[in-house]
């Protein structure tokens, strides 16, 4: 039995349409609101240029604050428009009514909760995403044939994810060893390859800037992972009328957790990039026993919405997912793999491989 949690939306986005009185939702291809019954337009006011640029807040005044995680528990919300009651699940922040169409965006800022700062608002449309889908599949080379003509992706449900972006300046002081390799003769006048190893040390500097971590953990993070980069320097301040008409979720991720995210993640681009420093000062063939003292400076991050296009398609009574980043049209997922054409790929590779070496006279 879920305690119910009975809220008015604190305030609707949709701003009947004046001229049907239809509920208006957000348009990517205008970037305002949009009646879907009469098909009148309204801008979304923005007061100042200033007003465009999303706050970065101190990441440690925040961290203070305690646990910012909301859990998965359920509420109730009582439509404003009908007074239908529906049952939520808590992390989701904005949906529609199922029953008279209004769009319903809660904009709770209790004690131990975060309002968005930012979002970027979708500019890829619905139809665009199926079309990049389907160019998307038609480029997988191991993709079945039937498969690339008969996918009739599901209806594209479109969905702001969640995102914290932090900000810092890492300054690393390090250690390691680097190795250069070199021939030398052996007891019985062989020639053999010997690593001579050196010890070095130096300063490093890097500025991270919006690096991204999902605040949710309900999607597949690889898929995710395919449909980046997002353009978060161009997000504007969170306004409810950004996600009039689309479904918005709460992070389930918290800032605290979100911040560890990034630092493992930070550490190991560090360390790729103080390798390939090393390796190519040193002219060295390999580095090992790095070891980094990284100090994060002036922490900075942000809540952010992001914008995903979410859909599936069936092939041989098995479920594809796949997402499109709703600002690029960027297209992630996986596709069905046709062994056959697996197998040929791979014969094909043997043969030339055979034919190189029969060439060169090793077989």
């Amino acid at each position: 039995m879920y305690e119910d949690k009975r809220v008015d939306t604190k305030r609707e986005t949709d701003q009947k349409c004046p001229s049907c009185g239809g509920t208006m939702d957000f348009n990517p291809k205008t970037g305002g609101l949009t009646c879907p019954y009469c098909g009148y337009t309204r801008k979304i006011s923005v007061k100042e240029a200033e007003d465009r640029k999303v706050e970065e807040k101190d990441f440690l005044t925040e961290e203070k604050k305690g646990n910012f995680n909301w859990g998965a528990e359920k509420k109730t919300v009582v439509c404003k428009s009908c007074a239908a009651v529906s049952v939520y699940d808590a992390l989701q922040i904005s949906d529609v009514c199922p029953y008279c169409g209004s769009n319903q965006v809660t904009e709770e800022k209790g004690a131990d909760s975060l309002a968005p700062d930012g979002v970027c608002p979708f500019t890829v449309t619905d139809k665009e995403a199926g079309a990049n889908f389907h160019n998307w599949l038609k480029r997988k080379l191991f993709c079945p044939k039937a498969a690339k003509e008969g996918a009739r992706p599901e209806s594209f449900k479109g969905v702001y994810l969640p995102y914290w972006t932090f900000d810092t300046e890492a300054d690393v002081k390090y250690t390691a060893e680097y190795g250069k390799e070199k021939e030398v003769k052996g007891d019985e006048g062989e020639t053999k390859k010997v690593m001579e190893w050196y010890p070095t040390r130096g300063i490093y500097n890097k500025f991270f800037d919006d690096y991204p971590v999902p605040a949710t953990e309900r999607y597949d993070q690889g898929t995710l992972n395919m449909i980046k980069p997002f353009d978060t320097e161009n997000s504007i301040p969170y306004k409810p009328e950004y996600v009039a008409g689309f479904i918005s979720e709460r992070y389930s991720v918290g800032l605290q957790k979100g911040w560890s995210i990034a630092k493992e993640d930070i550490k190991n681009i560090l360390h790729s990039e103080i390798t390939d420093k090393i390796e190519e000062e040193n002219d060295a063939d390999d580095v090992r026993k790095l070891d980094m003292k990284i100090k994060y400076n002036d922490i900075k991050y942000k809540y952010l919405l992001l914008p995903i296009w979410l859909s599936s398609f069936k092939y041989k009574e098995k479920i594809y997912r796949f997402m499109v980043n709703g600002r690029t049209g960027k297209v992630g997922g996986r596709s069905p793999v046709s062994a056959l054409r697996v197998t040929i790929a791979i014969l094909i590779v043997i043969a030339i491989i055979l034919l190189i070496l029969k060439l060169s006279g090793n077989i």
